[in-house]
């Protein structure tokens, strides 16, 4: 008597009807040995026979789909909502990491709260079109280098005091100048036509003196020879000089990981005499509207803005 409700076959019963399908018994011959309704064996066939090798029936490897099929069918899904399904999938096409994307949602939608751990599984295996999206930062190797001329001669004042101050600056990359308040991690660019120190000073005045006194006291310069017009700088800004030693970029930090982040719109050997000051603009407006993990999720335009108004 076979049995009315449907249940689907077990290890052993898999092992048996391989066995008889390789001796050219037909489904009925080997429903009625299985005690199983001939659709059952039809559809355990179309389910779990290899789709290359049609035809064979292998039930070790039947038994390891069914087993991955039942384990899926059981997997909560990792994003429920639609609304927080959009809003990753948005901010991830914009250059945003899963943790900022999880960080900025419990920030200014505390009910949509979710885990940056859970955004990565849902890409991987619901969403695998945003994988490319996970940006991934691609360094040339290391090379060794040597003591350059330019370094025999320091175009700054031997006893330059060393340290952080309000602004940090880089000119690190060729003909675009990189200013960073350090506090709120605004950042702002501009290109020069030339590497002068002249237009450096001139560049720098331009840009800093739109902000309200208390938030440009003092700049952290590089020990590079473009810097050597730093006092007519603070003469025309009311600023302070500090500069980091020789070599210990890292003392800079702030600025060298927004350089990290400009460098995915204009990696190395960019050509940028055929870059716009309106596409460095676009290039500022994104880091300056991208929230900062050691800003509490904030964007740097927000904490600037709040800056200006006290």
């Amino acid at each position: 008597m076979i049995p009315k409700t449907y249940e689907h076959l077990n290890a052993n019963e898999r092992d048996l009807l391989a066995v008889l399908k390789s001796k050219d018994k037909s489904l009925r011959e080997i429903a009625e040995i299985l005690k199983r309704s001939p659709s059952t064996l039809s559809r355990e066939l179309k389910r779990n026979t290899p789709p290359v090798y049609t035809g064979y029936y292998l039930s070790h490897k039947a038994q390891e789909r069914a087993d991955r099929r039942n384990h899926e069918s059981h997997r909560r899904p990792r994003l429920k909502r639609d609304s927080i399904r959009h809003y990753v999938e948005k901010r991830l096409r914009l250059g945003w990491s899963p943790e900022l994307i999880a960080g900025r949602l419990a920030l200014k939608h505390p009910g949509l709260s979710i885990s940056h751990e859970a955004i990565y599984p849902w890409i991987y295996h619901e969403a695998p079109h945003l994988i490319l999206s996970l940006v991934r930062a691609h360094r040339r190797k290391r090379k060794h280098r040597g003591y350059s001329r330019k370094h025999k001669k320091n175009p700054t004042p031997p006893n330059r005091p060393l340290g952080n101050g309000h602004h940090q600056l880089s000119q690190k990359l060729p003909a675009v100048q990189v200013t960073v308040e350090r506090k709120a991690r605004y950042t702002k660019l501009a290109k020069l036509n030339t590497k002068t120190s002249r237009a450096m000073s001139v560049a720098l005045i331009r840009r800093l003196s739109r902000y309200p006194t208390p938030l440009r006291w003092s700049i952290t310069y590089d020990n590079g020879p473009e810097n050597a017009e730093h006092m007519r700088t603070n003469k025309a800004l009311g600023t302070c000089s500090y500069f980091c030693e020789p070599f210990h970029s890292y003392e800079r930090g702030t600025v060298e990981n927004t350089i990290g982040l400009v460098r995915r719109f204009l990696p190395k050997k960019t050509n940028l005499a055929k870059i716009s000051q309106v596409h460095l603009s676009k290039i500022e407006n994104w880091l300056n509207h991208r929230p900062r993990k050691c800003l509490g999720f904030k964007t740097p335009a927000e904490v600037f803005k709040a800056a200006c108004c006290t």
